[in-house]
This record gives C-alpha cells, sequence and structure tokens, in this order.
C-alpha cells in the first residue's frame, strides 16, 4: 500500500504520454535556463508524488553533443491553475552502452 505523500512509480499506459511530455517539458526548459542544446531521448524511469498537485521525479535520456547522457528532472504540476514548472534539473552520468562485446 502507498505511503499517502510519498513517492511511488508512475504507472500505466495512459500516463506514459504525459510523463513523456513533461520530460520533454524539462529538457526544454533546462535549455532556455542554460542556453544548453540537449535533445530529449527518451524515459528512463519516472515516480510521482502528490503535494499542492503532483510532483514528478523523471529520469531521462538526452543527447549532448552527440553523447548520450542521464538526466534527473523534478517537475512540480497544478493541472487546474494551468501550472507546470521545473524545479531541478541534473546530470546523473552517461547513457548505459547499448554495445555488448
Amino acid at each position: 500500500m502507498a505511503t499517502v505523500g510519498g513517492i511511488h512509480d508512475s504507472e500505466g499506459s495512459q500516463n506514459k504520454l504525459e510523463i513523456d511530455s513533461l520530460a520533454r517539458f524539462a529538457v526544454e526548459e533546462h535549455n532556455k535556463k542554460e542556453n544548453a542544446v540537449l535533445d530529449f531521448t527518451k524515459v528512463v524511469n519516472s515516480k510521482e508524488q502528490v503535494v499542492a498537485g503532483t510532483m514528478y521525479y523523471i529520469t531521462l535520456e538526452a543527447t549532448d553533443g552527440g553523447k548520450k547522457k542521464v538526466y534527473e528532472a523534478k517537475i512540480w504540476v497544478k493541472p487546474w491553475l494551468n501550472f507546470k514548472e521545473l524545479q531541478e534539473f541534473k546530470l546523473i552520468g552517461d547513457a548505459p552502452s547499448a554495445v555488448s562485446a
């Protein structure tokens, strides 16, 4: 059973489109703020927490200068106010290589 106000995995295919959209939003906001040129690749993982709205914790992959890297984004959403804000965006590390020996 989930803890009220606790962080839990985002579930459901209906939610996937929203999570992808939020991840793209996070990359766009980061690019504007930091004058960067990251290109969104894919969502790796997502969690959410009910606050005054919903706080999404999204691990995503983006390309930076041709190199795939993994970032963590924290996005606060209050749909009834049409409010969406990037709270945090940080580099986690390089994306794992798909090539195996």
